[in-house]
Parts: structure tokens; sequence; C-alpha cells
């Protein structure tokens, strides 16, 4: 049986590149023909310690022979221990597990309504999103997210969620109120094409939520975890949320997702609220705690910084070089876009060609979110790559 008449088998959601990939090492993984690709996607911002990290490898294998899964009707050593990491790195006091980062957020969905019945009345249930956000793909969370592509066809969406323009600090004001259960936030947004949210929008959010006495709400599925050089993105802005969501890096590939809050709010989750049978699986955890581990050990994130600095400021110059062709350069960290003035599939595709993997987004971006361990010999290579192909 081939590929092409096995592919049949699988649901047709994705828009897949023609290319089976077999194996993977650090920032580099192989198709089935043997050909070598340098990995700028990282599975979309996932492998953050690279392909096979041989620490996470070790953990998964060692406790997938000793306990798999025993839901979380028990505790296990392991779940308790990354719990530890990420409270004891965080201003969060508990978390909640899951698998992805749409079931973390749809967690932060339910906890923002809870919270604010609770404290507020059973009126208070609207959650303020942004324009252009992306918030993953259950029903809730593509009601959350701020693009229409995403919501059509499976109308009519659950009611709750209002959107605004990202820095409209007036159109925040305006939609918050009594109703106002919670703001929810990408810090930088991810599938939006790679935008930071301004810090004065950032506060303005934060005093309203104080004021009303809603939750603030940052999902960091795909910029937390040390993708913007500190372990979670809100560390660089001047708030600090009530609620984080995270996954992607988090398992370094094996699926684990969390969702971190303050006591006085989880607090609100009691037994029986709210659940995920394989959340928290030991294998999981034992992935997670080598992650976070190695992310948090010295020196590791002052290395994101320097090396998201030299890939931001070589796009710069790209930029400079090609002003008809390059829009805009955007990111944070190794997290960086670049905004090109016509759609850029084809350059994709032909830097896949030569040996890049790039993440398209919205036809004219091109996303670069390579594992936290690139050099900056690769990043030369895919900015020549750039060069050559533009």
């Amino acid at each position: 049986m081939t590929i092409q008449s096995l592919s049949s088998c699988v649901a047709d959601t994705y828009s897949r590149f023609p290319v089976t990939l077999v194996r993977g090492k650090g920032c580099r993984v192989w198709d089935d023909r043997g050909k070598e690709y340098l990995d700028f996607a990282a599975g979309i911002a996932v492998c953050s310690l690279g392909h096979c990290h041989p620490g996470v490898t070790e953990a998964i294998a060692r406790q997938a022979g000793t306990l798999v899964h025993i839901s979380n009707l028990y505790w296990t050593l392991p779940q308790l221990e990354v719990a530890h990491l990420l409270t004891e790195n965080s201003f969060a006091d508990r978390v909640f597990f899951c698998n992805s980062g749409a079931e973390s957020v749809e967690g932060a969905l339910k906890l923002a309504r809870r919270y604010g019945h609770e404290i507020r009345g059973p009126d208070c249930y609207e959650v303020i999103c942004l324009e252009g956000s992306f918030h993953g793909r259950t029903l809730a969370t593509v009601a959350a997210t701020g693009q229409p592509a995403f919501q059509q066809g499976f109308e009519p969406m659950p009611s709750g969620f209002i959107h605004v323009p990202p820095d409209s600090i007036t159109a925040l004001k305006l939609a918050a109120g009594q109703r106002t259960a919670a703001v929810l936030i990408e810090p930088v947004q991810g599938e939006g094409g790679v935008r930071p949210v301004s810090d004065e929008f950032l506060l303005a959010a934060r005093e309203i939520c104080d004021r009303l006495g809603a939750l603030l709400m940052f999902d960091e599925v795909q910029v937390g975890m040390g993708r913007t050089g500190t372990l979670f993105a809100y560390e660089q802005t001047p708030v600090v949320p009530d609620v984080i969501c995270l996954a992607k890096a988090l398992g370094n590939g094996f699926p684990i997702g969390a969702m971190l809050a303050k006591e006085e709010v989880i607090s609100c989750l009691r037994p029986g609220s709210h659940a995920s049978t394989f959340g928290g699986n030991p294998v999981a955890c034992a992935a997670a705690k080598v992650v976070i581990e190695t992310l948090t050990s010295p020196g590791f994130l002052d290395r994101v910084k320097e090396t998201g600095t030299y890939l931001k400021k070589g796009l710069e110059s790209l930029a400079g070089r090609h002003p008809k062709a390059i829009l805009e350069v955007r990111g944070r960290g190794l997290i960086q876009a670049i905004e090109f003035r016509k759609p850029v599939p084809e350059l994709a595709n032909r830097l896949m060609e030569e040996g890049f993997l790039v993440l398209l987004g919205q036809e004219k971006i091109l996303r670069l979110v390579p594992p936290l361990i690139v050099t900056k010999a690769e990043i030369d290579a895919v900015l020549d790559a750039l060069e050559n192909n533009i």
C-alpha cells in the first residue's frame, strides 16, 4: 500500500504538504526519501527543545514502562511535580491539566463563567476577545476566535463572546460592562499573523477587569513555554493575568495542556465541575517535567532571547533590502512573521523544496517558529534561502 492510497482513510481537514516525514533530531527532520529539512515550524511551535530531545525521550520511555494511565481519581508523582514547577515559576497557585490548547482555553472559558456566576451573579457570562485572535477548534473556542473564516458553516456560534479590535482601548471600554466575566487575550497573536498586543491595551484590560471583578485571561498556548524569551509571555508585559492557558511546547510533542490560575479564582471549580480523563497523564507529565526543567536551567532563556533578536534583525535587514516585496516584520523572541505584499504559498513551497519548513499564515504571511535550540548558523541558512527566493 502507498501513502497516497492510505491517505484516503484520513479525514481531509488539513491542507498538507506532499511530504511524509519519518525521522527527526534537533532542528532537522527527514522524509521517507531521506531528504533533510531544517525545521522552522517545529510542529507548529511544539517541539521547542528540538525533535527527539534525549531527556524527554528517556523520560517518556521510562514512565511508559512504569505507569501509563490511572485517571485523575488518584495522585501521580509526575503530575504533582509538574504542577509544582508551573506554580513555582508563575503567578498561579493551581493547575488544571488537560490534553491540548483548545481544551485548556475551553477550561478557562468555563472557569470565567463559573467565577462570574459565583461572584457577580448568573448574568455575568460574557467574554471579550480580540479580532484576529485564535483560541482553538472546539465550538466554544471557535466562537472565542476573532476570525470569521474559522466559524463559517458551524453557526450558530455559542453566545456570550464579544470581539473588539486589538489595541482599541475605546472599543474595549465600550464592550465591557456588568456582564463581562473575562477578557481573553493572546499577548502575541499567533495564528492571527504574529501581532504583539500593546502594553497600553493590556494595562487598560487589567484596569477594566479589576474594576468590574472580571478575569484577565492570557492564551499562551503558542507563545508560552519560552517561545518569546521568557518562560511565559506575560513576563514581558506590564500586567499579570489571572489565568493562563498552556499546551503545545509544554510536552515537546507529547500531548498535554494546562490551565493555570490564582487560588481565589480556580477555587470555584470544585470536584465534579470540570474534568479531563487523560489530563495530566503521567507519561505526558514526565515529558513536561523535563521540558520545564530545561527551559528554566541557567542561561537557556537568555540564549533564546539572543537568537530571537538575531532572527528578528536578520529579517528586518531582509525587509530593508526588499521593500517592494515585504510589508513588515514583527514578533517577539523566536516567533517571528514576515508579512509580504502578495500571497506567498509558492514561496513556502519553494523553501520546502530547498529543505526548509516554514508556516503560512493568511496567505501573505510566513511564520517562523523554530525549535528554541536553533543556532545562528541555522538562522543564517533560512535567511539566505529567503533572500534567494524573494
